[in-house]
This record gives structure tokens, C-alpha cells and sequence, in this order.
């Protein structure tokens, strides 16, 4: 008769050498994969953090080598918005911004779909042309754009001649929606256009509800775009204080308070922080968007 013996309640068999090794290994790895993540942190957070705890300094404060604010100062940031002009700066912002990428996506659409759905004569060529044009420098045609709105229009000092192009499309944009929609099965068109309907209704019905990743990453890096610009509104904009956006009145603002470095953080800040917010409730959609387009070229 065979004897069966139980084994010991709570016992472990014993790990072999290369067992140890590889759990060791494994720590190991964990160990610097986190470790690069916390300095890659840390390397983004702290400078946004200094401007923070800067912001909320006194004027003395702000110019000693002092890292935490003595007295939280939270009236430097009333200071700013009642600084004449800065309101007029988020006003012009938030209209070059939040018309600008309206205008650019809703171009942008038909481009991109005829460019990911379409078969026509000429369409890898129209491709090529708009990936040229993504690597056309502005400062290239800026002197005959100039001269076209300045001289012609007669719309210098205006943010017309930055809002008005973008109802034409842009190339980046068309090219990142482009790629997206093409990750977009065309069974599910020929399904929609066998139920009677048409290109448009199809591209409404049924393309744009399932492309809002995509839509959401063009409308970010647009609007990021727009709200950051500082090229654009220093040629058109410059000779009229009216026309100034947060990006240009900020460095007027610097100029005229360039020793009170806690009210330039201040407004920094309040510059800083609507991109930060639009990204912070708007990133899923982002990265998704930005994740799919690189599926299928």
C-alpha cells in the first residue's frame, strides 16, 4: 500500500536560483520605471509649481531666494485682472481661440473625409500637397499676407487676418482627422448609403459621431494653438493695444512690472490655467484621438 503524506499546511516550495533572479530583476525594473516617472513629474511640475507659490509672494518676497510665501497673497491676482486692458486681452483670446477652432474643424471635416473615403484622379497627389504645406514655415508667405490684409482689406490692427484663413482649413488638422477616419470601417458607410442615404447625410449621421476622438484632438491642438500664438497677433495686431491677446499683452505686462515678479507670475498663471483646465477634462478624449490615428495610414 502507498502511503500518501499531506503536505504541511503553510509551507512553500523552495524557489529555485533563476526563480529568484527574475523576481529580483522584475523588482528592479519596477523600481527604475517608477523612478523615471516620478523625475519625468517632477521635471514638468515644479517649474508650475514655483510660478504658483511666486504668484502668491509679496513684492519684497518675490525678489529674496524664499520657495513657500510668508503671507499668501491672493490679492495679486485681483491686481492683475484690474491691470487696464487685461480683460480686453481674454476677450480678444477667447474670440481668436474659440472662433478660430470652430472655423478650422468645420473646414477641416469634408477635407479630411474626401481625402480618407473618396477614390478619385489626383487623390494621393492632393495628400502630398497638404503634408507640403505642414512644412511650409508662416514666416515664408507672412510679407504677401501682410500686404494682402494691411493693404488690400485694409485690416491691420485687427485679428481678422488670423480668424478669417482658418475657415479655409489647415493642413495639420486635415491630416491628423484624415488619418483618424481612416480607422473608420466603410462598412459601416456602404451600410448607411444602402438605407438611402448620402454622402452628407452619412458623413453626418453616422462618420462624425463615431470620429469625436479625432474631432476632440484637431480642436485641442487648435484651440492650444490659437490661445498660445504670439507670432500671429504681433504682426497684425501690434498697433492696436484693443486688438492684443494674452500671449502678447502678457510680454507688455512683463515690461511694465518687471520688478514686481509676483504679479508677472500671477498673470501668468492666468494665462496658464483655461489650458490647463480644457485639457485636464478633455485628455481622454485627446490621447484617444491622438492614439488612433496612427492604427492604419
Amino acid at each position: 500500500m502507498t502511503q500518501v503524506l499531506d503536505k504541511p499546511v503553510g509551507l512553500r516550495s523552495p524557489v529555485s536560483p533563476a526563480g529568484r533572479t527574475a523576481r529580483r530583476r522584475a523588482a528592479l525594473e519596477w523600481i527604475a520605471v517608477h523612478a523615471l516617472g516620478v523625475a519625468a513629474a517632477l521635471f514638468f511640475t515644479l517649474p508650475f509649481v514655483f510660478v504658483l507659490l511666486t504668484s502668491l509672494m509679496s513684492d519684497s518676497q518675490a525678489l529674496s531666494r524664499d520657495l513657500i510665501p510668508h503671507a499668501w497673497e491672493w490679492g495679486n491676482y485681483s491686481k492683475v485682472f484690474h491691470t487696464p486692458g487685461f480683460l480686453t486681452w481674454w476677450r480678444n483670446t477667447l474670440l481668436y481661440a474659440g472662433a478660430g477652432t470652430v472655423l478650422t474643424v468645420a473646414s477641416s471635416i469634408p477635407v479630411a473625409y474626401a481625402l480618407a473615403k473618396f477614390r478619385f484622379r489626383g487623390r494621393n497627389l492632393s495628400l502630398m500637397l497638404v503634408i507640403s504645406m505642414m512644412m511650409l514655415p508662416p514666416q515664408v508667405i507672412i510679407i504677401p499676407m501682410y500686404l494682402f490684409w494691411a493693404k488690400q482689406l485694409s485690416l491691420s490692427g485687427t485679428l481678422w487676418p488670423l480668424i478669417i484663413p482658418m475657415a479655409f482649413g489647415d493642413a495639420f488638422s486635415i491630416f491628423l482627422l484624415r488619418q483618424f477616419l481612416t480607422t473608420i470601417p466603410n462598412e459601416y458607410l456602404d451600410a448607411a448609403k444602402v438605407d438611402g442615404c448620402g454622402e452628407l447625410r452619412t458623413l453626418i449621421r453616422v462618420v462624425l459621431p463615431m470620429a469625436k476622438p479625432g474631432l476632440a484632438a484637431v480642436a485641442l491642438f487648435q484651440f492650444f494653438y490659437a490661445w498660445n500664438d504670439y507670432f500671429g497677433p504681433q504682426i497684425y495686431a501690434s498697433e492696436n493695444p484693443g486688438a492684443w491677446t494674452l500671449s502678447y499683452g502678457l510680454e507688455s505686462f512683463k515690461g511694465a512690472h518687471h520688478t514686481d515678479w509676483n504679479l508677472t507670475m500671477a498673470a501668468t498663471m492666468l494665462v496658464m490655467a483655461p489650458v490647463i483646465l480644457v485639457f485636464f477634462f478633455a485628455q481622454k478624449a485627446f490621447v484617444e484621438g491622438v492614439t488612433l490615428t496612427g492604427v492604419k495610414g
